[in-house]
């Protein structure tokens, strides 16, 4: 199998027309082939998001993270730029889906593109990963321990976000969700509760809490890092999006 790659900083047209920064990888195949947006954690548009974004184009796949810190420090340090978001209480969610939307009309417009988009978060992205699926045209969506979906975050957070559990009605494509039953942004509860929206409403979703595992167990660079967890969830992410990305 043919499995060179290329990655690269590319720019590209987000919320209102601004211009923000991405760092996309693809597989050097004719496709067609489906795409992935990467929708990276709140410590930032970082090393450790270039490389999962690079993980998506070795299994076949477009992908692209757009650094949603873009505009509140551009070019800097991404500790740095996550500091300065936090100290805004984090990315406006109408801006969230801008930049979401823009970065799924770049994988669409790549010539070995199928159309088909899906997104994957990680902490707050995974909260971002589902209000794109309930605001835009995807085909699958991923989201990985996301907080604060169901409920506000706790008074001494620096986040302003507000829950979004009751966009569960527009959820427009499948949803898989991978949690750490030790967690609590989200708690299993929380989780709970999102799951139960999402009967409520018949959307097509499958949840996975992994027992031993808390928040970020995805993270290679934290001590939170669950390895036998993290391979087992990878698989199912790659199964999941093989299913809903590929024709």
């Amino acid at each position: 199998m043919y499995d060179a790659l290329l990655a690269e900083t590319v720019t590209l047209t987000g919320h209102g027309g601004d211009l923000i920064e991405a760092y996309a990888a693809r597989p050097l195949v004719p496709g067609p082939v489906g795409g992935v947006v990467v929708i990276h954690h709140m410590p930032g548009y970082d090393a450790g998001s270039k490389e999962i974004t690079r993980r998506f184009a070795a299994e076949g796949l477009l992908a692209v993270c757009p650094n949603l810190y873009s505009r509140e420090a551009p070019g800097a340090d991404p500790d740095e730029a996550a500091a300065v978001a936090r100290a805004r209480g984090g990315v406006p969610d109408a801006r969230l889906v801008g930049d979401v939307a823009g970065a799924a009309r770049y994988l669409r417009g790549l010539s070995s593109s199928n159309h088909r988009v899906g997104t994957i978060g990680y902490c707050s992205g995974g909260r971002q990963s589902f209000l794109a699926a309930c605001s835009l045209d995807l085909q699958a969506a991923v989201d990985c321990y996301g907080g604060f979906i169901t409920r506000r975050p706790p008074e001494d957070s620096p986040l302003t976000v507000e829950p979004i559990v009751h966009l569960a009605k527009d959820l427009g494509c499948p949803l898989l969700g991978l949690f750490g039953a030790e967690d609590q942004h989200p708690s299993p509860e929380e989780t709970a509760e999102l799951e139960n929206a999402l009967r409520k409403h018949g959307k097509v979703h499958a949840f996975h809490t992994y027992e031993g595992a808390g928040h970020a167990f995805f993270a290679v660079n934290r001590p939170s890092y669950h390895p036998q967890v993290a391979q087992e969830a990878w698989q199912r992410v790659c199964e999941f999006f093989g299913r809903h990305l590929s024709g």
